[in-house]
């Protein structure tokens, strides 16, 4: 017999589900925590600020598929997070966020850091609770995972009271859950399968569009044989990018706008028809949709579905696969001239000797120094939205952007988690200079705790995404809080213990990335940009 404390019980809960790292900024409420990670020997990595704390956590679920672990402490802690967890809990990301508390015996009486955290976070996670006490550590721990991964994956918040962390339990009447959750998923209703089925086998210009569920999916790898099957082009969208290779004849990117409006039969896996499908507007009348999702709110939700499946996205592609084949014909082939079109526009800019450099040229040359293990991570505006048109991932799990709340400022969060989890592998970060203000202390939580990635920032002094339509509206005499200085903020990263380089010409871009990458530190190749006609018309509301 032995008595532990609350913060070791909560280690011993994470241990057991796996968890090698969890993600903090210190906090007095929250430090029995740390003790019991330390006997369980799970990593503890800090940042500068809670919201980044709170995006490592949903990074690493994003790039190991398993939920993120992210400790905040009371009061402001918990209030610095609330952006994080609003954007796991819009894009569908599992993630477990712990907030402290004053102790119970003072509820009410204004101690340090007090307030509401449960009602503040319920809106935005799937599931908010006070755990009441000690003993109960284990249970909610488990309740905690089990709410996070069932159905849409999602945040869940436990608020841990001073006293609860800090109460001793005897250890030999302590219960941990077992075999708490299900790896299992729901399968497609037989009769919606069939008539799907049907609509594809029948279909002569099908287009398909997979989300970011199927990055959750134990079937993932379904993909290639419903493809096969159905010989249909493929469009990605969030975490399913690195689904299919580039170089598989049915990837398709450049031209999903005027694939959609040609198409007799779009199926979309595990997607909402939100602001980046119009939702739906743009999908000609008499199209026929089949809409597969975990969430049945989200079918018919915007355009309406001939044929609505609730289930896993994997597992229903493998029932698709399983009971239909579409003959081939040579819609491939006029999906590849319309995506070959687009690229022909854009070859003049993808090779400008342009000074300040043009925007498709920098993520050219990006793409071009990236080596084919890396992971991409998105904190930017304009530039990631011209970059996303040019760098590949050949693999799932690393390309990771915002997600559609379209947050900032997740750039090293997510770079730090991605290293972490796959330590052997590169990791890039698109900049905007905008973005990188919102969280660029953490290149000194990367540099001291030996976690490398390169940032590579497309620098052109402006919020461009917004600033682009502001001018438009109102004119270029009329356009208040959109401009920046020009900042050498390689040297600020230098000056925080990593690698800087500053460029100013096409050719030099490369060179610095591989320098970069050589130095074994957290980088940031800072690239001056210029002006560019591609993303014009692109929306930002």
């Amino acid at each position: 017999m032995s008595y532990v404390h609350g913060g070791r019980l909560v280690a011993e809960a994470l241990h057991k589900e796996g968890v090698s790292h969890v993600f903090t900024l210190c906090g007095g409420h929250i430090q029995h925590i740390y003790d019991g990670c330390l006997d369980f020997g799970i990593r503890v990595v800090d940042f500068r600020h809670e919201q980044s704390a709170g995006h490592a956590a949903e990074g690493w679920a994003r790039a190991t598929g398993k939920p993120g672990v992210a400790l905040v402490t009371a009061g402001p802690g918990v209030t610095d997070a609330v952006t994080a967890a609003a954007n796991a809990m819009r894009g569908g990301v599992p993630m477990i966020l712990i907030g402290g508390q004053g102790p119970r015996f003072f509820s009410g009486m204004g101690s340090l850091q007090e307030m509401d955290h449960v009602t503040l976070l319920r809106s935005i996670t799937k599931w908010s609770v006070t755990v009441p006490e000690t003993r109960r550590l284990p249970d909610f721990m488990a309740m905690a995972f089990r709410k996070a991964m069932t159905g849409v994956p999602g945040p869940v918040f436990l608020e841990m009271p001073l006293d609860v962390l800090m109460g001793m339990e005897d250890d030999s009447n302590l219960h941990f859950p077992v075999s708490y959750r299900t790896d299992s998923v729901a399968g497609g209703d037989p009769r919606g399968v069939e008539a799907a089925a049907a609509l594809l086998a029948g279909a002569e210009r099908p287009v398909a569009l997979v989300g970011t569920q199927w990055w959750w999916s134990p079937y993932k790898a379904e993909i290639a044989s419903f493809l096969q099957r159905y010989d249909l082009p493929v469009f990605l969208n969030g975490g399913a990018r690195g689904a299919v290779p580039p170089d598989d004849p049915r990837f398709f990117r450049l031209c999903r706008n005027k694939a959609l409006a040609a198409a007799d039969v779009i199926v979309v896996f595990g997607t909402p028809w939100d602001f980046r499908l119009n939702y739906g507007n743009d999908i000609p009348a008499g199209t026929k949709v089949i809409h597969v999702d975990l969430d049945p709110d989200v079918i018919g939700h915007n355009r309406g579905a001939d044929v609505g499946i609730v289930g896993d996205t994997g597992l229903v592609m493998h029932q698709l696969a399983a009971a239909g084949k579409r003959p081939s014909n040579n819609w491939i082939d006029t999906i590849r001239a319309m995506e070959q079109a687009r690229f022909q526009k854009m070859l003049g800019e993808l090779h400008s000797d342009d000074v300040p450099i043009n925007p498709l040229r920098f993520s050219m040359e990006l793409a071009k120094a990236m080596p084919k293990n890396s992971t991409v991570v998105c904190d930017g505006g304009d530039i990631v939205g011209t970059a996303a048109k040019v760098v590949d991932v050949w693999e799932p799990g690393r390309w990771m952007d915002p997600g559609p709340l379209g947050t900032l400022g997740v750039g090293p969060s997510f770079a730090m988690a991605a290293r972490l989890a796959r330590p052997n592998d590169p990791v890039f970060v698109i900049y905007g200079d905008g973005s990188f203000g919102l969280n660029g202390m953490e290149y000194e939580a990367a540099a001291r705790q030996g976690i490398p990635f390169v940032g590579v920032m497309g620098n052109d002094s402006a919020w461009t995404q917004i600033r682009r339509g502001q001018v438009q509206l109102f004119g270029p005499e009329r356009m208040p809080a959109t401009g920046l200085a020009f900042t050498r903020y390689d040297r600020m990263v230098e000056a925080l213990g990593g690698h800087g380089e500053y460029v100013e010409r096409p050719e030099e871009i490369r060179p610095a990335i591989e320098r970069a990458l050589e130095s074994g530190k957290p980088a940031l190749v800072n690239v001056k940009i210029g002006t560019s006609a591609f993303r014009e018309g692109a929306i930002s509301v």
